[in-house]
């Protein structure tokens, strides 16, 4: 339970953007980092003092990553449970893997959410086609179709307007484990960002406004619109979430606000995009909050001293980069990823917003 010393070394799973960013923040608090990742030349590796190119079945390789570091974290969720069980041998894992069990699976994610008396979108398991057209029977269309696993930004989705569409739905599965989803009448999506620490101090970032562009996130807005009851349900909620898991560490938790109350559409145990905007609105942003968490430090403070609104570079908006450069105001954040593709996420900009 005690504190890390700065110089300590922080493992990270995963060398995307997010592992990037984690190193960025635990550099400035004086810790290393050492990211563990099996593509070649990841975002995260620029920034890092260590790398480990090796696949996830690679025990040797993994077991040397965890005798190099002092605690391991991770930047994504869906990590082989086998490659756990090698590093959690020798070293701490923080968030723990009740979160992960949790979180890998989304009929797991809302039973769990439901036995803690949140709510859902209405949901069933689905094996086979009886079982879509028994589900879609109660549920009703339109729904989504999704796979229990290792969906991300609209992918591994499948609507489901009219009964009619059952069945292409249910081939774009592709023999997968999936869930239906009801559809849920919100006015709009908020998510907060929350962290938890050691000794179980939770601290909640402002909530902040998504808007989704082809289901990937394209702004967050902070202030969001939401009332002052609606926002403590929402910090309420997030550190019920927190506790129950035994969480150490920054949580993204997905919200749908609705005329009957707020609506968990999904955890993210990580830090999350949306709380991007973190970085140019608060002394404390989450990704030095994640390091504070998992390295036993305090937990800083969660109060933003500005409005922001995060916009996310997809694709080929890096070619507006010299205009963004000229905004007043805007921080620019940029991955490092070499190649630039519709769909994939090559920086964002936090603009700070004023009367």
């Amino acid at each position: 339970m005690s504190e890390l010393p700065a110089g300590s070394v922080i493992g990270i799973v995963g060398g995307g953007q997010l592992g990037r960013m984690l190193s960025v923040a635990a550099s400035r608090l004086g810790f290393r980092c050492h990211i563990f990742e099996p593509s070649e030349n990841p975002p995260a590796g620029q920034v890092a003092e260590y790398v480990t190119t090796a696949a996830y079945d690679d025990h040797d390789a993994l077991r040397k990553f965890a005798e190099s570091v002092d605690v391991i974290t991770y930047e994504f969720e869906n990590i082989p449970t086998e490659a756990l069980d090698v590093l959690q041998a020798l070293r701490p894992i923080r968030p723990g893997r009740e979160a992960l069990r949790v979180s890998q699976d989304r009929l797991i994610e809302k039973g769990f959410l439901q036995d803690l008396g949140l709510k859902t979108a209405p949901f069933a398991d689905i094996t086979d086609a009886a079982s879509l057209e028994a589900a879609l029977a109660e549920i009703g269309a339109p729904a989504i179709l999704k796979t229990r696993r290792f969906g991300y930004d609209g992918k591994g989705q499948a609507r489901i307007m009219t009964p009619d569409d059952a069945a292409g739905a249910l081939a774009d599965m592709a023999g997968a484990p999936a869930i239906l989803e009801g559809f849920v009448n919100f006015t709009h999506e908020v998510s907060v960002i929350a962290a938890r620490g050691l000794n179980g101090e939770v601290v909640c970032f402002d909530p902040g406004e998504n808007v989704h562009e082809g289901g990937i996130l394209r702004t967050t807005t902070v202030p969001a619109n939401l009332t002052p009851m609606q926002r403590m349900d929402a910090g309420l909620l997030a550190g019920k979430i927190l506790n129950a898991l035994d969480y150490v560490g920054v949580m993204g938790v997905e919200l749908f606000v609705t005329p009957q109350g707020l609506i968990v559409n999904e955890v993210a145990p990580r830090v999350h995009n949306s709380g991007h905007w973190t970085q140019n609105g608060c002394t404390t942003d989450q990704f030095e909050q994640h390091i504070r968490a998992v390295v036993g430090w305090p937990l800083g403070e969660g109060q933003r001293y500005a409005d922001v609104v995060m916009e996310n570079l997809i694709g080929d908006d890096l070619d507006k980069l010299p205009g963004y450069a000229k905004e007043p105001n805007t921080a620019i954040h940029l991955y490092g990823k070499a190649d630039v593709k519709a769909g994939r996420k090559m920086g964002h900009v936090n603009r700070i917003v004023k009367d």
